[in-house]
Parts: C-alpha cells; sequence; structure tokens
C-alpha cells in the first residue's frame, strides 16, 4: 500500500533537460541492495556530488531554497533507459510525491503509478509557466489539475493514487466480482478446471 494521494501545496524545482534517463536519475553504483529504501543520497549522484560525495553548489537540488521541493519539473522523455524501478523509489525517498515533464518513458511511468508516485504530462509552455512561480504549486488530483492547469490521468490509475493502492490492490477491490465470474467459467467449463 502507498500514501493516498489528492491534493498537495508544496515548492517545486525545475531540473531542466531532455532524455533524463534512469541511469542518471541514479547510477547503478548508488545501488547497494534491494530495498526501497537507502537510495535517496545517490539520487542524480553524478550532478549532486563533485569528489566523492561533496555537494556540488551548482547542482540545482544542492540550493537550501529546493531541498524541501516536492514537485520536479523537467523536460521531455524523463525516465528513459533501462526499467531501474530504484529511480522512482529514489526520488519518492528524497521527498518528490509529483514529477511533471512533457513525456516519460513508458515503463518509468508505469513505476511511478505502481510506487505511489504521480507523473503529469504537460506541454513544455505550461511546464516553463509552473517553473516561472515563486510561490508553491496547488494539486488537485480528483479534479485533475495542477495550479489550476488541467492534466488528464486514467482512471484506473487516478484511483490507484487516491486511494494508495498497488496493482494487486486495485484488482481486489473487484474481487467478489473475480470470484462470481470464476465459478460461473468453471460451472460452464467443468473440463477447464483439472
Amino acid at each position: 500500500m502507498n500514501t493516498p494521494l489528492t491534493t498537495l501545496t508544496a515548492k517545486s524545482v525545475l531540473l531542466a533537460g531532455d532524455n533524463i534517463d534512469t541511469d542518471a536519475i541514479i547510477p547503478s553504483r548508488e545501488i547497494k541492495g534491494v530495498s526501497k529504501t537507502g537510495l535517496k543520497d545517490g539520487l542524480f549522484a553524478n550532478w549532486r556530488y563533485v569528489n566523492g560525495h561533496a555537494p556540488d553548489p551548482d547542482f540545482v537540488l544542492n540550493n537550501a531554497e529546493n531541498r524541501d521541493a516536492r514537485i520536479l519539473l523537467t523536460g521531455a522523455n524523463f525516465g528513459c533507459g533501462s526499467s531501474r524501478e530504484q529511480a522512482v523509489w529514489a526520488l519518492k525517498e528524497y521527498g518528490f510525491q509529483v514529477i511533471v515533464a512533457q513525456s516519460f518513458g513508458e515503463i518509468f511511468y508505469k513505476n511511478c503509478i505502481d510506487n505511489g508516485l504521480l507523473p503529469i504530462r504537460l506541454p513544455a509552455e505550461k511546464i516553463t509557466l509552473l517553473a516561472k512561480s515563486t510561490a508553491p504549486l496547488r494539486l488537485d488530483l480528483p479534479a485533475q489539475t495542477l495550479n489550476g492547469l488541467p492534466f488528464d490521468i486514467p482512471i484506473s490509475e487516478k484511483t490507484m493514487l487516491t486511494e494508495g493502492l498497488d496493482a494487486i490492490a486495485l484488482s481486489l477491490k473487484f474481487k467478489d466480482e473475480i470470484t462470481a465470474f470464476e465459478q460461473d467459467h468453471f460451472k460452464a467449463r467443468p473440463w477447464v478446471k483439472l
């Protein structure tokens, strides 16, 4: 189960660039185990650190005013590359709850939904507009708006996020219907169940 996400008022940070892949989000050398925790320090490690793990003062996430940002604004094709689920885990453990991009790597997008992180697709000009805001951004997931800008999300994905469900928990909402179908199916086709 994930933490339900319905509304959020939070600071945002812009990480400019297109095609930021999962290896840039968390380099493989930063993955020390199989847990969903212990990854936030490796987030964007190639950009966040110099000389080992000394914070690079020029990297946007190392600026004190951006450290508590919960909304990441970025470019096209964010999360492309390998299917490294640790990229989503690292972003989430760092504190991000919403990622706004023009587009996402397909597997990365699905991993976000499965792990309770909201990926929002918006055109570049809308992201630029959001990045200019000095005030916290306001998310209303049930209304599908971010700072009043509408975005699309399939109902099943919205349900998963607003109710804090993973894919299995979403399926179990239909347990009675599934059981009834199974019983009717095997009654009509007893030879199938051996």
